[in-house]
């Protein structure tokens, strides 16, 4: 088995929820009397973390109260127990393909401890596959690969033997700072040719086509249907 590890982004890689996020922001703008932005510019941005976002959003504003700000209305957002995204058709069947292989699941994510643990309460089925997760909030966001780096040494793991997989440009960018390999998935925000340009060793469609790629890179192959000889 070439990748032990396996670590996936959740919104637009394991989650359908890019809709959901530029709803919740625009709520916000329009709730906090701040300048409109273009859903396509928040769509952007989704994976970075919110430092960043305001950043890039609002250069003209004084980023310390405009998080403040944000913080206080995605709380009340979190709290309010707003519809949770599904995950992509597909998903869970592949990971548990892939857990029954002998890869290992972890998730590297740009959103908050709370906001992954609440979204993993509620695809409970996924969350016990998962043996370890690292979010914005508690170590360096996207693009920096300090959550890589984390996840790899928690899981006792070098670079070259996990794969980062995801559907944005900072993804691909944590992968490659690290020397590790990176799989772009189409269902996100970012296009199959940014992801290769920003490193992808290739792109699929969604998660669900995860382990036929692994057998066809001869990392690992399928289980054997029940009653087969392995």
């Amino acid at each position: 088995m070439k990748y032990e590890l396996l670590i996936f982004d959740w919104d637009g890689t394991l989650a359908d929820s890019a809709g959901q996020i530029v709803s919740a922001m625009q709520a916000a703008i329009l709730g906090l009397g701040l300048p409109p932005r273009e859903d396509q510019a928040i769509r952007e941005l989704i994976g970075l973390g919110l430092d960043d976002v305001l950043a890039r959003l609002y250069p003209e504003l004084e980023p310390g109260g405009l998080r403040a700000l944000l913080e206080g209305y995605r709380a009340k957002w979190l709290s309010a127990g707003t519809f949770e995204a599904p995950l992509f058709a597909g998903s869970i069947e592949a990971i548990r393909e892939l857990r029954a292989r002998g890869h290992r699941i972890a998730i590297a994510t740009g959103k908050s401890r709370r906001g992954l643990d609440r979204s993993l309460r509620h695809h409970a089925s996924l969350a016990e596959l998962i043996v370890n997760s690292r979010c914005a909030d508690e170590t360096a966001a996207k693009p920096n690969p300090l959550m890589l780096r984390e996840l790899l040494a928690a899981e006792g793991v070098t670079a070259e033997r996990a794969l980062m997989i995801g559907d944005t440009e900072y993804d691909m960018a944590m992968a490659q700072a690290i020397g590790m390999d990176g799989l772009g998935v189409a269902c996100g925000v970012h296009d199959p040719g940014r992801l290769r340009r920003a490193g992808a060793a290739a792109v699929i469609a969604t998660v669900a086509e995860l382990p036929t790629w692994l057998f066809r890179a001869g990392d690992s192959r399928p289980r054997a249907a029940a009653g087969t000889a392995q």
